[in-house]
């Protein structure tokens, strides 16, 4: 794999604005980084066709409109019933599953358990985080009703993890005013003990990682989820934190009290364990929306960044049997963009929107019915992506060849 420089780097790749021929019907010619493309018009919409090697980061030659005015209206529908039928399904395996572990109480039951339940906790949150963007419902009231129910059931602060998620969406492959697995400056990275390089880039430890950004961000950042006066929040958003804070606190003293009732060993088993697998399913889901890609993927600033070119370094995923079980987040670019489109309609909405985007949109590998072929893509990436230049306004991840133990240029 080759490593590539930002524009301003000195570095032999560079970065030239997109030049099209005057419009003509049907499309054009246009040049991107001096190689010819061809630019044709389907239906109204914007398709890009490569002629030679295709350059993520050149301006794409079509408007985030033309994406939503590909999109069916009736994707953008949010059916209130339909949500709440979710999140019946999903307390209903949850429970069961919790019954069905305490009934049999074998230790070969319990390891399934705890990936089962894991798993669903993870779609509980997923049902919050839509809950959390307003596609859940056009109703804010019931939205937030069920977003504090779900997200604190799973120790996760509602609405100082909305906010700072809201802050991810506006920002998305923003090297500074991202908010969600950044990139760490070469500078940055420098400052860093060896202890923290170690903790963050060596796996298994980046897959435990959720519960120690909401208590304090990340590398560089300062500020809390839970506290109301942190950065994060603006003044007006401190009584918001306020309430998902105490509803944190009051699930934290419920399940000190089913310790006391049920003692800490049966409470570690029945929600400690799985809560450790949904923090993993979570740091592993959200870091592959932004990472791990065959192709290294552009980061922004200044001038560059956009919010569609930002949107459009995103990645989808395929989970095989997951993909319904944790309502689709593998649809991830079009979720970017248009975070207010419900879960349900992400797949119809993303296939309308690839006359579109064309090259723009990375087709995700296809999985059995485990999505065990993102475990290489994940650990490859967490190797090799360390660190972006501390200058120029397109940015790729380098790597630190001392703490991956092994030389770029032998990557393949």
């Amino acid at each position: 794999m080759v490593m590539v420089g930002s524009k301003e780097s000195g570095n032999e790749a560079t970065w030239s604005n997109v030049e099209t021929s005057e419009a003509k019907e049907g499309g054009g010619l246009m040049t991107v980084n001096g190689k010819a493309r061809e630019e044709k018009t389907v239906n109204g919409f914007h398709t890009v066709t490569d002629e030679d090697d295709f350059d993520p980061s050149a301006p794409p030659p079509f408007k985030i409109a033309e994406i939503r005015a590909a999109i069916p209206k009736h994707c953008w529908v949010k059916d209130p019933l339909r949500s709440l039928s979710y999140v019946i399904r999903d307390i209903l395996v949850v429970f069961g599953l919790a019954a069905a572990a305490v009934r049999f109480d074998n230790w070969v039951v319990w390891p399934f358990y705890w990936i089962a339940q894991g798993t669903m906790f993870w779609a509980l949150f997923v049902l919050g985080h839509d809950c959390g963007h307003g596609s859940f419902s056009d109703n804010p009231k019931l939205n937030n009703v069920f977003g504090h129910l779900l997200h604190s059931f799973i120790l996760v602060p509602y609405h100082g993890w909305r906010i700072s998620h809201r802050t991810h969406h506006q920002n998305h492959g923003h090297v500074e005013n991202d908010e969600s697995w950044v990139p760490l400056s070469e500078k940055l990275y420098k400052t860093l003990h060896v202890s923290t390089k170690f903790l963050r880039f060596k796996v298994p430890f980046p897959l435990f990682a959720y519960p120690f950004y909401l208590w304090s961000r990340s590398p560089g950042k300062k500020g809390s989820h839970f506290n109301p006066n942190s950065g994060l929040f603006l003044p007006s958003e401190r009584r918001y934190v306020l309430t998902s804070t105490m509803c944190w606190c009051i699930m934290i003293a419920l399940l000190l009290c089913a310790s006391i009732v049920v003692g800490p060993v049966q409470l570690l088993k029945v929600y400690g364990v799985p809560y450790l697998v949904f923090v993993m399913w979570l740091d592993i889901v959200t870091y592959l929306h932004h990472h791990g890609h065959e192709q290294k993927l552009p980061w922004y600033r200044g001038k560059e960044w956009s919010y569609l070119r930002g949107g459009l370094t995103t990645v989808d995923r395929d989970y095989g049997w997951f993909n319904n079980i944790h309502h689709d987040i593998g649809t991830h670019v079009i979720h970017h963009l248009f975070p207010q489109i419900p879960h349900y309609h992400l797949i119809e909405a993303t296939e309308a929107a690839k006359l579109v985007l064309g090259k723009y949109y990375r087709e995700p590998k296809k999985s059995g019915p485990f999505p065990f072929h993102l475990f290489r893509y994940l650990v490859r990436s967490i190797r090799q992506d360390h660190f972006v230049s501390d200058i120029g306004d397109i940015v790729f991840y380098q790597t630190d060849a001392k703490l991956s133990g092994f030389s770029p240029s032998k990557m393949d």
